[in-house]
């Protein structure tokens, strides 16, 4: 059991690997370029235009840009979140954003974040939850960052879990296990696939 955890754990550990440097070799306007076109992809799909409330995050350097999305979305009625880190439980909630300007601050991993202050909302209660990941498969499988965060904010989720990616994290199979998260989509600039697992 140990062996084929250590397997997986390598395996896991390589695949970062790869898919990083394929990300850091992606020039900076091609990165926006697919970033526009994903958010189009996104705003076509019926599980986003019928979530009435949703869960964003923001995107790090190395990952697509949905933050003109969530900009667009606060006018148009959708109750939008984003995780926030809760230093007592060492575990990321949801809270509520309705004002960009005021209310986000820069968190614990330097990832912004809503203020302490904004109204947590039950996992539950989200429609649809966007995840980032380092790569994913058509599965539904994705593979993080290795700290576990999103895995265990994933389980009380109820709503759509849809991963979000450029083609190039999409492999043929990630290497995931128990503990790990499922999606029930993945969308990238130029498909959106229902999770077959």
């Amino acid at each position: 059991m140990d062996a084929d955890k250590n397997k997986k754990q390598r395996q896991k550990s390589e695949l970062r690997s790869q898919i990083r440097a394929a990300l850091k070799s992606l020039p900076p306007e091609k990165r926006a370029a697919a970033s526009a076109q994903l958010r189009a992809n996104l705003k076509e799909q019926s599980f986003f235009q019928s979530a009435v409330t949703v869960l964003f995050f923001a995107p790090l350097p190395d990952e697509a840009d949905i933050w003109p999305l969530l900009e667009e979305s606060l006018p148009a009625g959708k109750t939008i979140a984003l995780p926030g880190f809760d230093p007592a439980t060492q575990t990321y909630v949801a809270r509520r954003v309705k004002n960009l300007e005021g209310e986000i601050v820069t968190g614990q991993f330097g990832i912004r974040e809503p203020a302490n202050d904004c109204p947590e909302i039950p996992l539950a209660e989200i429609h649809l939850v966007l995840v980032p990941g380092v790569a994913f498969d058509l599965r539904g499988n994705r593979l993080g960052r290795g700290r576990g965060f999103y895995d265990r904010l994933l389980t009380e989720v109820r709503g759509v879990k849809c991963g979000i990616a450029f083609d190039g994290q999409i492999v043929d199979e990630v290497p995931a296990d128990a503990r790990d998260a499922w999606m029930d989509f993945v969308l990238t600039p130029t498909c959106c696939v229902k999770a077959d697992k």
